[in-house]
């Protein structure tokens, strides 16, 4: 009996995104609004991400314009951006603000590269608790008598392969998002 790598290869394919979802929010020097989807501003007396209190738009390559639709929560957003300290600066006007990415310095881009890293440690760590947890459940069914032990060890060499290619493509994600850091 074959055993069911499915839901193992959906969880996978659910880091891959988590890493890409990560590193989108990086800031490279490029206006993004990706890098604002982390931030929540209190509104209320509750917390909201800026996308659902403002219309965000890029200006130009280095510039993001957040427009409130109420203007009163300006100080708001700015406190929040403020906050998160990702190292943009901030223009206030009447129609709100203005997210100034700054250029990144050789110091900056190696920090980046740093951060890089570490995301994809993390989602190298992920990857292999998914894989323990189901090298554990083959094993019981092995146990239980579910499956032979040929079919442990076939299942086994299938679940290193399904790895491998997720770990290549988590490097493969931090090689493009490394090039376009260090420019």
């Amino acid at each position: 009996m074959q055993y069911n790598f499915s839901n193992f290869k959906s969880e996978l394919k659910k880091i891959e995104e988590f890493l890409g979802k990560e590193y989108g929010q990086l800031s490279t020097g490029r206006a993004s609004p990706m890098i604002l989807d982390s931030i929540s501003v209190e509104v209320y007396g509750a917390y909201q991400p800026i996308k659902n209190i403002a219309s965000i738009s890029i200006e130009d390559p280095k510039t993001l314009r957040i427009a409130p639709w109420d203007k009163t929560q300006i100080k708001s957003i700015e406190k929040a951006i403020l906050t998160a300290d990702l190292g943009l600066s901030m223009a206030i006007d009447e129609a709100g603000i203005r997210v100034i990415f700054p250029q990144l310095t050789t110091e900056t881009r190696q920090k980046l590269v740093k951060i890089l890293k570490e995301k994809l440690e993390e989602a190298r760590i992920s990857a292999r608790r998914e894989r323990e947890g189901v090298w554990e459940d083959i094993q019981n069914q092995e146990k239980d008598g579910k499956i032979t032990e040929d079919d442990k060890f076939r299942a086994k060499d299938d679940l290193q392969k399904i790895v491998d290619e997720t770990n290549k493509n988590l490097e493969i994600l931090f090689e493009k998002k490394e090039k376009e850091v260090m420019g």
